[in-house]
């Protein structure tokens, strides 16, 4: 396995921000995912992932998933593209912070605008849980759009980590 040297930066939404919601592209739908809906989420996970190393669930049992989904503190929603599910994000809430803790497109939604859409997104679905703090951490294996995206909504790095990890071969 090649070892790849990573940087992860972590940013912040300073409060009060909330970038204006443009309209929903034609074509597409926004949907929350009930307490019950593990399976869709791990899919998502698995599939928007696979391109950006996403692995430190891979190895989760089905009860973990579902106790995951049915926490109090996770709202997970989908972003549809032309019927079919095209990206997610999941939320995490610790009391007055909300995590965007993942966020991403499968490859055929992507360059089309829909990144910044389903960003402002969570970021209302954030503040609507009564977040003061929301946050999120992206690292050089992700998209390129990715960091871009994040700072045009608002954003703003807190701090920079660098660290190794083993990546599969392609």
């Amino acid at each position: 396995m090649p070892v790849t040297t990573v940087t992860r930066t972590y940013l912040e939404l300073a409060k009060g921000i909330a970038p204006p919601l443009a309209p929903p592209k034609p074509g597409t739908a926004w949907r929350p995912l009930d307490a019950t809906a593990w399976r869709e989420t791990r899919q998502l996970y698995l599939e928007v992932g696979a391109d950006y190393a996403w692995h430190d669930r891979l190895p989760w049992p089905e009860a973990q998933w579902a106790q995951l989904v049915a926490s109090p503190s996770t709202r997970v929603f989908v972003l549809d593209v032309d019927g079919q599910a095209g990206g997610y994000v999941e939320l995490s809430q610790v009391g007055t912070a909300v995590e965007i803790a993942y966020f991403g497109l499968k490859d055929f939604a992507q360059g089309r605008g829909l990144g910044r859409w389903m960003l402002e997104r969570a970021i209302a679905e954030a503040q609507s849980m009564g977040a003061e703090r929301v946050w999120l951490h992206t690292c050089t294996l992700d998209a390129p759009a990715a960091l871009p995206n994040y700072l045009a909504r608002g954003f703003q790095e807190v701090r920079t980590e660098t660290y190794t990890v083993d990546l599969p071969a392609a």
